[in-house]
């Protein structure tokens, strides 16, 4: 079977930089870029259906032109544009489990409002069983990268070493699946890891209503252990990539939002578990989907 990285188009903005992220990783993969149009029947089409032209005729002719877009901007990448009859959801759902990554785009707000994801994305990301990519609106191939001098041409950005990866890691529960992705793509990319975890000390009452102190050092080299514990079998099959280990007390969310800033790449984990509400993303990643400035890679696990 033919590998892939997949990207839902859909003609927006996002969509488009959703696309040329993934013709990028599918470059660094070796892979081929698939583009996935959904679209379903109508029996009244929209008014900006061309009366001389069938539904399914112009669901298919958006993913063609994004296909000869991609290959121009992307020289000697395979490219295939499908579209595809069935709800967004459910396309992008089989998408997944097809490809070895599916990337979507969301929608920059800015400021305290943060990222905006769809109801699709949203439904995909709490439901798919692969890892995907959120991808923002308006970011470029140089995002990747540390800054260049002034005066380099396009064609020499590839050539500036790659931001960090960052990984957030809960040492509760660690997931082989999320830490060899984050190790993976920093080697893909020749990049560091920058490995985050954080975590909730005793209550400040609990020194005060018991004989236990609280072991504020103790406690930090606990997790510090647990976080290097984690790490070691992933140190050993990526001896070249350098890792750097950030363990600090506090809120899980803000110590990976503000290590976002700058990188290339942030890595969380989504448990894969059904509540009585249905699925759950997890308020970490909720955050960082929402608040991180650069992609954000969710890798779902048991």
């Amino acid at each position: 079977m033919l590998r892939h990285v997949t990207a839902g188009i859909d003609g927006s903005p996002e969509s488009l930089a959703a696309a040329h992220w993934a013709a990028r990783e599918a470059a660094r993969r070796g892979a081929a870029l698939r583009l996935v149009h959904a679209w379903e029947w109508h029996p009244r089409p929209a008014p900006s259906v061309p009366a001389d032209m069938s539904q399914r005729a112009l669901a298919e002719d958006l993913p063609a032109r994004a296909a000869d877009s991609m290959r121009a901007a992307h020289p000697g990448l395979q490219v295939i544009g499908q579209a595809v009859a069935d709800s967004p959801v459910a396309a992008l759902l089989q998408a997944n489990e097809q490809a070895e990554l599916l990337v979507l785009g969301s929608r920059g707000l800015g400021g305290v409002a943060g990222f905006l994801m769809g109801s699709v994305s949203q439904r995909v990301v709490a439901r798919a069983p692969r890892p995907l990519v959120l991808v923002r609106v308006g970011g470029s191939a140089a995002d990747e990268h540390f800054s260049a001098p002034d005066g380099i041409s396009p064609e020499e950005i590839p050539g500036i070493p790659y931001r960090d990866v960052v990984l957030g890691l809960d040492t509760d529960r660690p997931c082989e699946e999320l830490i060899e992705f984050a190790f993976d793509a920093a080697g893909r990319r020749a990049s560091s890891l920058r490995v985050i975890h954080a975590f909730s000390g005793p209550p400040s009452f609990a020194a005060a209503d018991t004989l236990v102190p609280v072991r504020g050092p103790e406690l930090l080299a606990e997790h510090e252990h647990a976080v290097v514990a984690a790490l070691r079998p992933w140190r050993e099959k990526f001896p070249e990539i350098a890792v750097a280990e950030s363990v600090t007390e506090g809120r899980a969310a803000d110590e990976l939002i503000s290590a976002s800033a700058g990188a290339a790449l942030v890595v969380v984990g989504r448990r894969i578990r059904e509540t009585r509400l249905g699925t759950h993303i997890g308020a970490v990643t909720h955050a960082a989907l929402h608040h991180a400035p650069c992609p954000v890679a969710v890798v779902p696990h048991a």
